[in-house]
């Protein structure tokens, strides 16, 4: 039980280190989101068999991780969670694709490999990125920056309903995991016939809860508006920093930085 809402408060402790105030997170939400998309973008157009190329773009994540003030280890944790996923799309790929494509000493690697290292290091770039803007901006900013960018107010009104109805769900689940384990008295933890008359009266509780938080919403004035306490003007730092890094993943993507290092370094010791 323990364990558990341990975990519920890490869910938590991420949206509040959006509330810092280091040097990235008074950065525009608006100038990080798009910087955001951006990176994605080039992290998703690099080819299959991709992986040295890839390499100079853990700059990006590490600087934030830097200049951010966050946790390292609380971050890749989140990220581990996920990893099973990507493990299961890209494991095939070493049996369908076993045709050599790079020899390391004795060592043959099939294209399959390279595949697979290839998706996990950009599953590993792209999930760290988004995480990071969670952790530097809020999901309230980044809200506020999706309707400056002109994206439909409806689309941003469900994903922040969805994004705190989480927390709803997983309080309601904890309540419900200790209301049975204090009136069980063998300490077996759930067993398996009890798991679906749980599960449908935690749906129905988070439903009314729901209802009770949405009708709490009305009646202070909710009109669909997402309104922030303090606003911010787009500031020239907040340009120079959307168009810096900008730059900087555009140049990775078409210039292979591992390479040209070295080639340099092998044509200067020739």
């Amino acid at each position: 039980m323990l364990t558990m809402e341990s975990r519920w408060l890490d869910v938590r402790q991420l949206d509040e280190m959006g509330s810092q105030k280091t040097v990235i997170h008074q950065i525009h939400p608006c100038a990080k989101l798009v910087t955001t998309v951006i990176f994605l973008t080039v992290v998703a157009s690099f080819a299959k068999y991709e992986v040295m190329g890839l390499l100079p773009l853990l700059l990006y994540p590490m600087v934030i991780f830097t200049l951010g003030d966050l946790p390292v280890g609380g971050i890749l944790k989140r990220v581990l969670l996920t990893v099973p996923f990507v493990i299961f799309i890209g494991i095939f790929n070493p049996l369908f694709d076993q045709a050599p494509y790079a020899t390391i000493g004795p060592i043959v690697l099939s294209g399959g490999w390279i595949s697979f290292l290839s998706i996990l290091l950009r599953f590993f770039l792209a999930v760290t990125a988004a995480l990071l803007l969670v952790a530097t901006t809020g999901m309230d900013a980044i809200g506020m920056a999706l309707l400056k960018l002109r994206v439909p107010r409806i689309f941003v009104i469900q994903l922040l309903f969805m994004y705190r109805y989480l927390y709803v769900l997983l309080e309601e689940f904890i309540r419900t995991i200790r209301a049975h384990s204090l009136r069980s008295f063998q300490g077996e933890g759930v067993k398996p016939k009890v798991w679906g008359s749980l599960l449908g009266q935690l749906l129905l509780r988070t439903i009314d809860r729901a209802q009770r938080i949405y009708q709490a919403m009305l009646c202070r004035g909710f009109d669909g508006e997402i309104r922030m306490i303090r606003r911010r003007k787009l500031m020239r730092s907040d340009i120079a920093y959307c168009l810096g890094w900008s730059s900087f993943f555009i140049m990775v993507r078409f210039v292979n930085i591992p390479q040209w290092l070295g080639n340099l370094l092998i044509g200067g010791s020739g």
